[in-house]
């Protein structure tokens, strides 16, 4: 019986939630649990499957084996069992709101619990040998990175609600989201998604979704190409003071050029990018050297990427801080979450996050 638990417990060290799930579920393990204890571990399960999964729309849920992607067999029987409160509260900061009005806010009004979210899940993909999962991770920080430059002077991470009521956005004087004007250097997908910002707060909620789905991630690069690039630029940029101008002209082009980076082209040949590699440990590494020193080369705060920082990318959460001009490090909710799970399957065994 100790070996069943020993074998359980190190499976959770490696956050094989999926796996858990199952082996309880089934009664493979053989310990002696009750029906409710089983539903307490498979709720653990689903959650700490969901963070690893970035299945972030569900992160509010306590009921995690509602729409599960792991075994729920008895926890779908069993009522009154719940992923702890202090959990769900953490994961519910990195979520985007799924309702117009809905509260709270989430990653729309702070982008710095999912970026030190993101960083923890890099370094557990990267403890799986999971390299997929370690260039989802910062794909998805690249894609956002803009609005994590914008949050300290917007105070907000580009919630539509504030920028529909902005008049650095939406007064006459604006060139967001408009198309009768030659001098904004945006696209018309940018444009059109910088217009829908605009209005999309008096969607129901189902234009609300499609809008975080599809136009949201673009509406940051708009962001970006505003205070990265533009060289006519209108009330968005010339409403900020001096010194938050600044800022965010400089926080944009390292968000960019990260954006752009060997890193992130190495998404193009996975399978998320439509390619049919996947890149080992020994390339994403360089890929991540070429692209720290790329970024240092450009100097000011670009800099911070060569901090030797102790990550498994190192620099890389020095780069975050850089971009934010808040420091970030990562997160322990998924090594909280997998010691919630320990100490349901064997109280004497704790899961301890790095330092």
């Amino acid at each position: 019986m100790r070996e069943i638990r020993e074998i359980l417990v190190a499976l959770a060290h490696r956050f094989a939630f999926r796996e858990i799930a199952f082996l309880v579920g089934g009664g493979a393990t053989g310990l002696a649990l009750s029906q409710r204890e089983v539903a307490r571990v498979q709720q653990l399960c689903a959650y700490g499957q969901r963070l690893f999964d970035m299945d972030a729309e569900d992160y509010d849920n306590p009921d995690a084996a509602m729409g599960a992607n792991t075994d729920t067999r008895i926890a779908d029987l069993v009522e009154g069992e719940f992923v702890p409160r202090h959990l769900v509260e953490r994961g519910r900061r990195c979520r985007f709101r799924q309702h117009p009005h809905e509260r709270p806010r989430g990653a729309l009004l702070s982008l710095y619990p999912a970026y030190e979210l993101f960083l923890e899940l890099i370094a557990a993909r990267w403890e799986r040998r999971e390299m997929m999962g370690v260039i989802v991770g910062a794909f998805l920080a690249a894609e956002y990175a803009p609005l994590l430059a914008w949050q300290q002077v917007l105070g907000h991470a580009g919630d539509p609600q504030e920028i529909a009521k902005d008049p650095a956005f939406a007064g006459p004087q604006s060139h967001w989201g408009r198309y009768d004007t030659t001098k904004c250097p945006h696209t018309k997908p940018q444009r059109s998604a910088a217009s829908r910002a605009l209005r999309v707060i008096d969607e129901p909620p189902p234009g609300w979704r499609s809008y975080l789905d599809r136009q949201h991630s673009i509406v940051s690069h708009a962001l970006g190409i505003c205070a990265g690039e533009c060289k006519a630029p209108c009330t968005v940029m010339m409403a900020l003071r001096d010194g938050d101008r600044v800022h965010v002209t400089e926080a944009c082009q390292l968000a960019l050029a990260y954006r752009s980076s060997a890193l992130i082209r190495l998404r193009h040949t996975a399978p998320t990018g439509h390619g049919f590699g996947v890149p080992s440990p020994a390339e994403v590494t360089d890929a991540w050297r070429r692209t720290r020193e790329g970024i240092a080369r450009r100097g000011g705060i670009g800099v911070a990427a060569m901090t030797d920082d102790g990550f498994v990318l190192p620099g890389l959460p020095s780069l975050f801080s850089a971009i934010a001009g808040h420091p970030l490090r990562p997160d322990t909710l998924l090594h909280d979450t997998a010691s919630e799970l320990v100490r349901q399957l064997d109280p004497d065994e704790l899961i301890t996050a790095p330092a």
